[in-house]
């Protein structure tokens, strides 16, 4: 491959490129990763390359191997999804011929691809139009319009699919004058034409009545349009859509009750296009009713009515869910709007739609059977987290609390009737009849939950059920129920019910669940195992008096071992070997038991060690591995706190898969491994070991560097090498301290990081011998001056502040002073009255306000020049500023052009910094227990001060400083018990 001096190498399109891309793209596809890795490192060494997107259009316009054009549409949406959005103080990663290129090819390209390749375009087309749409691509719309004119329906669909992924984040952005001028653009240049061609397609749908192929076209198309419909009403009613409500309600509601017998499918899981087009047009009209309900109010009896029919005719199938769950929540958000009441008011009614429709819905169905044993992933995901997958029983739920708003006591009362004749047929014959006894639950769980809440589970219950009675009736049997591995349904019901109760009920039960859940986590159904492991873990963060923990590790003691033993026994179980919920109730078991796990930690560590080796190969469930990280840091803490020593045999254990991690450089990986490894250098008390110093020229390497979630952990482990062997990196690695200056130049210039940049110099002025650093100080602080004047921000001024008085406070008052007059005469004033008089009032933090403090305090005391030159002009308002600094509340405004920069946004997907709790570092300060008060310290120095030129203090005092701030300081000598002479 050929390159050139440019600041982007160029590829040459020519088919020795072509040829060399599609063997590496073929590598990516296979399974051996000793294969599949170079081929992937491989392509991203050469994707910041000019024409590398423009050598894959082609291959997926022109290839003729069918696996590859796919691979390459594939490739190029992920090369547009990392790289696209421009970061500012980041290298732009596409050269601007390229994008132009890109932006004048890729909607033809896509419209005239096969559907899987379409769809690829597609999504990038929507990642693209984000960043660019409308300022800086302004025909993207008018191109796409125009195409409706085709009459192709394959070109129309790519253009509604596109309009779709470029529209639906109308659904979920936060209201702004930006969104609503791009949204008027839209709407100005889109919604007329798809007005028409909504009526045109309904139009040919009657033409071709009889042809099964045009018309399956042709709903593809009408559902489309639907949801561009619900994308362009979201944010509010626009004009143009209101003044054509007539003609899309009615079109609307004739598609609702439009039965054609050749779009019926066989199957029976998979929905079909009648049923895709009439949930989106339940959502609609739900939309609508509830945002709209003054505009809807002409439309809303009938939409009942044909979304009632529909409910009551349709059948229990896979196939219908998603239909039924949307028209159900339609009747959710028409129930509980106060306009709406009256038609639910009859008994008669409320009767019917419990009977109809929500006793019906919140069956376990054979394919809810399959799911909670085949499926148990997909199961849990539905059932515990509430996705956004819409199931029948959810939305039956939705309407059972909808109902309640209004008719809680009529509800109650006919629900009661259904829950005893369910719970006295599973009595009948249990072994038969556990699905009613399934449903009860569920029933019971929909009538007392009112509000809920992830941390809590429900916290405010329907007055009119007895949920400890329940539980003590109905629950606890099969809690307790010799064999947990029988009825595996009823039992992960059991344990949800405590889970999702456990604010309501009283502790003593919870104490009873507790060991009942922990023979639980043995259970072969994945489904019960999981919810047990949760249902424990939810358990173990409830608060009690004081803010302590409800249960408390003495409470635990009978079960610990058996605990910890279950806990890591199920992650052996087929099915479990990465289930986070295990992971994370290994985790919160630790946390709550502290010290009681101490005896087994030896046996512990083996295990999690074992397991990170194992994900390490392939790592796919970032929860499982942050919470394996957390464990790891936990085990550390726990027991390095009952005895230091033990930090060499977590040392011993964990390098080995450490150091294969950095060496196979699995990129989600590093930076936990980078905050571990600062954890366990942090507890060192004597000197650094041999093992760290080995590895840490590798640390500097600019490589580790370019990865934005690399900085934050990088940077405090760099912070513990300077803390622990300073002396170690002066006496045997002076060569480095180039390179770790480097590091600290290249984040001093980017406005996300630059504070990273300041922790690491913090470190080195706390921590290097002076004299080590003496060849580099001018130059640090001529790259922080530079950077002032280039862009000066207040985050960037907060940490310049720090840092100055910081070395103030090591190095003395004169050194400072003298090292910024030795930049440029009369600097030291300069920065005084520009930046620290004005700013201070800026820093924020406890151990930033003081170390500022004492800083100030040495240049007004120790700095002759501060009282003898034309610097004395400044003394006064410095002391004053000092004093405010004391007293006043922080200065927390920020410019108006700042508040876009945002610290923590990455770019694309990189894997961003996860930072891990457990691994939480201790507030350092470097002044420590020399200073306690600074404003004694302040008393005492302008005591000294005045004692070695006597009268002058007093005067400048008397002459200048504000009655307000005399006041402060007078009270700060007393307490200080001295006086100024």
């Amino acid at each position: 491959m050929t390159s050139t001096s440019f600041h982007l190498p160029i590829m040459e399109l020519n088919d020795g490129n072509l040829q060399t891309l599609t063997e590496y793209l073929q590598k990516t596809l296979s399974p051996d990763p000793a294969v599949r890795r170079p081929a992937e490192k491989f392509l991203e060494s050469v994707e910041g390359n000019q024409n590398y997107p423009i050598l894959l259009l082609t291959l997926l316009e022109k290839s003729q191997d069918e696996v590859i054009r796919v691979c390459a549409a594939v490739t190029f949406k992920n090369y547009i999804k990392r790289n696209w959005r421009i970061v500012e103080d980041e290298p732009n990663k596409i050269s601007d011929p390229d994008r132009t290129a890109i932006k004048a090819n890729i909607v033809n390209l896509m419209l005239t691809s096969p559907e899987q390749i379409q769809k690829q375009l597609s999504d990038a087309i929507s990642i693209l139009g984000r960043e660019d749409f409308p300022q800086k691509w302004p025909d993207l719309l008018t191109e796409m319009v125009n195409r409706f004119q085709s009459g192709d329906f394959h070109i129309i669909n790519g253009v509604l699919r596109t309009a779709h992924s470029l529209f639906k984040r109308y659904r979920h952005e936060f209201k702004s004058n930006e969104l609503w001028s791009e949204i008027k653009l839209v709407l100005d240049t889109f919604a007329q034409p798809l007005t028409e061609l909504f009526k045109a397609t309904i139009d040919l749908c009657q033409t071709h009545a009889t042809d099964v192929n045009a018309l399956k076209v042709l709903f593809s198309s009408l559902t489309l349009i639907s949801k561009l419909f619900y994308s362009l009403n979201f944010q509010d009613l626009p004009e143009f859509f209101e003044d054509n409500m007539e003609t899309w309600m009615t079109h609307f509601h004739n598609l609702l009750t439009l039965d054609n017998k050749l779009l019926q499918t066989e199957d029976e899981e998979e929905a079909g296009l009648l049923e895709l087009l009439k949930s989106q047009i339940c959502d609609n009209a739900a939309l609508y009713a509830q945002k709209y309900d003054e505009e809807f109010q002409p439309y809303l009896p009938r939409f009942v009515t044909a979304i009632w029919n529909l409910l009551v005719t349709t059948g229990q199938e896979v196939k219908y869910d998603l239909l039924v769950s949307n028209a159900i929540q339609f009747l959710a958000s028409v129930c509980e709007r106060p306009h709406y009441k009256h038609l639910f008011e009859d008994q008669n009614v409320l009767t019917s739609i419990c009977e109809k429709v929500i006793v019906p819905n919140m069956e376990f169905r054979s394919a809810d059977e399959e799911a909670f044993e085949d499926n148990a992933e997909e199961y849990i995901i539905r059932d515990l987290e509430g996705s956004d997958i819409d199931t029948r029983r959810r939305a039956a739920c939705d309407l059972v609390r909808g109902l309640c708003k209004f008719f809680e006591g009529p509800v109650t009362g006919i629900f009661s009737g259904y829950v005893s004749s369910m719970l006295t047929e599973y009595a009948k014959n249990p072994g038969v009849n556990w699905k009613h006894k399934d449903a009860a639950i569920y029933l019971v769980t929909s009538l007392a939950s009112k509000a809920q809440t992830q941390k809590h589970g429900i916290t405010q219950a329907n007055e009119l059920v007895n949920l400890c009675e329940f539980f003590v009736n109905h629950i606890l049997v099969d809690l307790k129920s010799p064999s947990v591995n029988e009825f595996p349904v009823l039992k992960a019901d059991a344990i949800k019910y405590v889970m999702t109760f456990r604010s309501q009920l009283p502790k003593e039960q919870l104490l009873e669940a507790v060991p009942l859940l922990v023979a639980h986590l043995q259970a072969e159904s994945i489904v019960q195992h999981t919810y047990a492991a949760h249902a424990l873990e939810r358990l173990f963060t409830m608060r009690g008096a004081n803010n302590a923990t409800l249960i408390t590790p003495a409470e635990m003691a009978p079960f610990t071992e058996q605990l910890l033993n279950n806990l890591f026994k199920a992650l052996a179980i087929p099915g479990s070997s990465e289930n986070e919920y295990m992971m994370k109730a290994i985790m919160r078991s630790f946390s709550l038991l502290q010290e009681a796990i101490v005896p087994y930690i030896p046996t512990l560590i083996g295990q999690l060690t074992h397991k990170l080796l194992l994900v390490s190969k392939n790592p796919s469930k970032p929860h499982f591995n942050h919470y394996l990280f957390e464990s790891l840091c936990l085990s550390i803490r726990i027991t390095c706190k009952a005895n230091r020593d033990t930090v060499g045999s977590f040392e011993e254990a964990l390098f080995p898969v450490f150091t294969e991690i950095l060496q196979n450089d699995v990129q989600e990986f590093v930076p936990y491994v980078f905050q571990v490894m600062s954890l366990l250098l942090e507890i060192h008390t004597s000197s650094i070991p041999s093992s760290y110093m080995a590895l840490f020229p590798h640390l500097l390497q600019p490589a580790l560097w370019e990865r934005t979630g690399n900085i934050p952990p990088l940077v405090r482990l760099l912070q513990a090498y300077l803390e622990k062997g300073a002396t170690t990196i002066a006496s045997t690695a002076a060569d480095k301290i180039p390179g770790l200056l480097g590091v600290f130049q290249k984040l001093i210039a980017s406005k996300a990081n630059d504070h990273q940049g300041f922790y690491l110099l913090n470190s080195i002025v706390e921590h290097m011998p002076p004299d080590s650093i003496t060849q580099y100080r001018k130059q640090i602080f001529i790259l922080l001056f530079q950077r002032l004047q280039s862009s000066k921000t207040t985050k960037f001024v907060k940490s310049f502040m720090v840092f100055i008085n910081l070395y103030c406070v090591k190095y003395g008052a004169i050194a400072l002073q003298e090292i910024f007059d030795d930049i440029q005469p009369k600097m030291f004033g300069m920065v005084v009255e520009k930046i620290i008089i004005p700013e201070v009032q800026k820093v924020s933090g406890q151990v930033e306000k003081k170390i500022c403090a004492v800083g100030i305090t040495k240049i007004l005391t120790e700095c002759p020049a501060m009282m003898d030159t034309e610097y004395t002009k400044l003394w006064t308002p410095l002391l004053q500023a000092l004093i405010g600094l004391f007293e006043l509340p922080e200065d927390d405004s920020i410019p108006d052009d700042e508040h876009f920069i945002d610290i923590e946004d990455t770019p694309g997907y990189q894997t961003a910094f996860s930072q891990l709790a457990f691994a939480g570092k201790k507030e350092h300060d470097p002044i420590g227990d020399a200073v306690n008060n600074p404003k004694i310290l302040l008393a005492q120095s302008l005591h000294k001060l005045s004692t070695a030129c006597p009268g002058r203090v007093p005067s400048m005092l008397s002459t200048s400083l504000p009655a307000e701030a005399l006041q402060f300081l007078q009270g700060y000598l007393q307490a200080a018990t001295v006086q100024l002479v």
